[in-house]
């Protein structure tokens, strides 16, 4: 005799009631619940929960869920519909009125990938996906697109991150599932979310369960995926640790402290990743991640992000030597220079296998851990000689032309004589010759490497000798008595 099919009651958000009957399970599901198909409805599943003693609290979350759905509307392609969202259609009781699950659209897995899997290029390779950059940015967006039309709603996803969320293959079209963990705003309550992940977590939360967190959650990790599927999968709190002796610390540590390592200023405890390309993003770009990813800064929204990167994807240039590449600004192709680096370091990489003599232009006799320990420990000296080196020089520079109007005063005649004209081509030459020195130096003093503190200098520099030049020649009275 064969065993009867499991029924439900399907209580739609309308009011409308009908039985269904469970097809053949689909998916053992996670921690919440087993996924079935549903009888005469191809286009639907079911989820039926593990646990059925939160009957009631399942049931106020989802008749929220069905109330204020978001508005996502398949996407049709060539006469194909694409399901963006597992939202709930309806809930599920059984004869005894337990609420037992839910019933939502279909999502063919079979052609859709995790967004992780779109992060590595080998993963890429091996699944067979496509290598176009554009791609990826259009990607972005989607996953910008769908967290902005859920805080429109007053919904969190709180676990967000790429493991969650799927990308048709065809097209880069985001779908998202487990809607049921997510925080969902009802009409008097809010029902929290159920699971948070760590490398995700944003610092402040730290100190909070998920059951507390909310938009700011989102919008620090929806940064966080979007600056891996611009940046080759890179997580934007990984990096190369300035000091190897130490213990490593977890990219949620790095989270926490904010050891942000690709923004305005250099991080104190890593380097950026060498493969990063964050140096060929556009200056808006660099700025939504230094707003996302620093203390004390307010988070772009999802809907900021969404406009942005609505302006990226019309705004990328075609790479000439790889059809597949694409750039943002007139410093080129980042994918073109980071692959030329990787094949580089690889060459070299082999070069030193053919000669085993040296590793890292250091003998292999010498290569004891004392001897190791020594040169990093002559390393460690010579980096806090650079660094007050550098300070001592810095402070010489401020003093020089803060005492350059003094230093002058016994030539004011013979200066003043000299035309404005060749005065101030003077002064640009001046210039012209620091901005040259610190680019020369800037090979050796690591803080040089930073524009903003160079051309900081610069300013100082061409502020000074401009208040020199405007004392020097009387410029206020001479200017009036032109004016007289």
């Amino acid at each position: 005799m064969a065993e009867a099919k499991q029924t439900y009651n399907a209580v739609f958000g309308d009011g409308y009631y009908a039985k269904i009957t469970l097809g053949k399970m689909i998916n053992k599901g996670g921690a919440s619940g087993k996924i079935y198909e549903v009888e005469g409805r191809p286009e639907s599943v079911v989820k039926i929960f593990h646990n059925t003693s939160k009957s009631a609290t399942n049931r106020q979350k989802l008749q929220a869920m069905l109330l204020n759905k978001p508005k996502f509307d398949p996407v049709k392609v060539n006469g194909v519909d694409f399901i963006q969202i597992a939202w709930p259609e309806a809930l599920l009781d059984d004869d005894k009125g337990f609420c037992v699950g839910y019933m939502m659209p279909l999502i063919d897995m079979n052609k859709a990938v995790s967004l992780d899997h779109l992060m590595q290029k080998a993963i890429r390779k091996k699944l067979n996906l496509s290598e176009k950059y554009a791609y990826r940015v259009f990607a972005a967006y989607n996953v910008a697109l769908m967290v902005t039309e859920l805080h429109k709603c007053g919904h969190y996803i709180v676990d967000l991150k790429p493991s969650n969320l799927y990308v048709y293959k065809e097209n880069m079209l985001v779908a998202v599932v487990d809607c049921d963990g997510f925080s969902i705003k009802g009409e008097k309550n809010r029902y929290p979310a159920e699971f948070v992940s760590e490398e995700y977590i944003y610092p402040e939360g730290m100190s909070l369960s998920c059951e507390e967190m909310g938009e700011e959650q989102d919008k620090f990790a929806l940064a966080v995926i979007i600056f891996r599927l611009l940046n080759n999968g890179i997580h934007p709190f990984s990096g190369s640790p300035k000091n190897t002796e130490k213990e490593m610390l977890t990219i949620q540590t790095r989270i926490e402290k904010y050891h942000y390592a690709y923004g305005l200023w250099p991080d104190k405890y890593q380097y950026p990743h060498p493969y990063s390309i964050h140096e060929y993003f556009n200056k808006e770009t660099l700025e939504l991640f230094e707003r996302a990813f620093t203390k004390d800064c307010q988070r772009p929204s999802a809907y900021e992000w969404q406009e942005h990167l609505w302006k990226l994807m019309h705004s990328l240039k075609q790479c000439k030597e790889n059809a597949d590449h694409a750039y943002f600004t007139s410093k080129g192709c980042g994918l073109c220079s980071v692959e030329n680096k990787f094949s580089k370091d690889l060459s070299n990489i082999k070069q030193q296998k053919q000669t085993p003599e040296k590793i890292r232009g250091i003998e292999v006799a010498n290569l004891s851990t004392e001897k190791v320990r020594e040169e990093k420990e002559k390393k460690h000296i010579q980096d806090i000689k650079m660094q007050r080196l550098f300070a001592v020089g810095t402070s010489l520079y401020l003093l020089f032309f803060a005492l350059l109007f003094k230093m002058l005063m016994p030539a004011k005649a013979i200066i003043a004589d000299i035309s404005l004209g060749f005065q101030g081509l003077f002064v640009v030459f001046v210039l012209i010759g620091l901005y040259k020195l610190f680019k020369k130096l800037s090979a050796k003093v690591e803080y040089l490497k930073n524009k903003i503190i160079s051309e900081t200098l610069l300013v100082y520099a061409f502020i000074w000798m401009l208040i020199i030049l405007i004392l020097l020649n009387d410029l206020p009275q001479n200017l009036f008595d032109l004016a007289v």
